[in-house]
């Protein structure tokens, strides 16, 4: 399946790197790192499928199915290898990618996600929640989520446009790819991941708390682990000013490692 892609940036031939993101967001939520980065690479961010501009087949869906988008959109790129970054579900689909097509990854960066998001009763109650509502009936809980009380106060406007992302996401979409949540385990297969890995967790994220973070860096062979202050699970949002500057030099350790 064809993805609808953001792609910024020289092409200058080398290796690009793949944003992939959060349930219930499109690229937009990776403005801040795609802002600065793609000044200096080659920056393609992909709406998820049944997200943003992407097709929304009927679900359920599973997280080799979205990794399978993804690089069927890189074919149509005629992109044969990349880093890549993903948040939350973006983060499973990464580590999906690195599993399936190791040839194909020179990085992963793997942001506020888990080898396994918890049980999965709860993800298909809330695919039947946005199926029955909407995804309207979740963005206040989701929005929540994504960061800590205070942004609120400092920063309302940030939480009003995030909060009609998730709202405007499809319902079809949402609840297709919560299913394929609840269905994501890769425990077993970290130790499979052979591409250089950083991992970071946001340090008062509920969703996925740091000792998933932790968890993904311990079966990974050689990833490095990092926990950003201050921020709840869209770390990338909350706190550019470090993991932009994580995600850069990461990218870069990778592509001049032999």
């Amino acid at each position: 399946m064809r993805l609808t892609v953001t792609d910024e940036g020289p092409r200058d031939g080398a290796t690009p790197l793949v944003l992939l993101c959060s349930l219930g967001s499109t690229g937009g939520m990776w403005a801040p790192q795609r802002e600065e980065l793609a000044d200096r690479m080659r920056v393609i961010t992909m709406d998820t499928r049944g997200h943003g501009g992407s097709p929304v087949p009927d679900g359920p869906y599973t997280v080799d199915e979205l990794a399978g988008d993804v690089l069927d959109t890189l074919d149509d790129l005629g992109v044969a290898r990349a880093g890549f970054a993903g948040v939350s579900l973006g983060g499973a689909m990464s580590q999906a990618i690195a599993l399936r097509a190791p040839d194909r990854v020179t990085s992963l960066a793997l942001v506020c996600t888990s080898a396994r998001f918890g049980d999965p009763e709860p993800w298909q109650d809330r695919a039947a929640t946005v199926r029955a509502g909407g995804s309207e009936a979740v963005a206040d809980a989701v929005v929540a989520r994504w960061f800590t009380d205070d942004m609120n106060d400092t920063a309302p406007s940030t939480i009003r446009t995030m909060r009609s992302m998730i709202a405007a996401t499809p319902a079809e979409g949402y609840a297709a790819c919560c299913e394929a949540i609840a269905g994501w385990d890769s425990r077993a297969e970290l130790g499979r991941i052979a591409a250089p890995t950083l991992v970071i967790s946001g340090a008062e994220d509920p969703a996925t708390p740091p000792e998933h973070g932790e968890l993904l860096a311990a079966g990974i062979p050689g990833a490095r682990f990092e926990v950003v202050a201050d921020a709840a699970h869209l770390a990338s949002y909350q706190r550019p000013e470090i993991v932009t500057a994580l995600l850069a030099e990461h990218v870069k350790g990778s592509s001049s490692s032999p």
